[in-house]
């Protein structure tokens, strides 16, 4: 049984903002261990940047606002300790 190939990354990329959701100003979600298989955390986070788009990370799913407006946490529960996982081996390139 042979296995599928990862897709080209700058199609993977094109495909992924090229949804009616991003279009629309909405959400797209993607797996944190599916972006670093096919793209990379970094080309990822670039992207979202040069798009300035907004990405939050819960748990393993990438989660990308595509718009510009400011996201508010409504309820949040006991301040949870930051994970070394949490955070990109460059912390400054993370905070932009």
């Amino acid at each position: 049984m042979t296995t599928p190939s990862d897709p080209d990354p700058d199609i993977w990329l094109r495909n992924l903002f090229s949804a009616k959701a991003v279009g629309r100003g909405g959400v797209i979600q993607r797996s944190a261990c599916d972006v670093e298989r096919v793209v990379g955390r970094d080309a990822f986070l670039r992207e979202v940047r040069r798009r300035g788009f907004t990405l939050v990370e819960n748990g393993e799913q990438l989660v990308v606002f595509c718009n510009r407006d400011p996201v508010r946490l409504i309820v949040n529960r006991d301040p949870p300790t930051l994970s070394q996982r949490a955070w990109p081996s460059d912390r400054n390139a993370f905070l932009g």
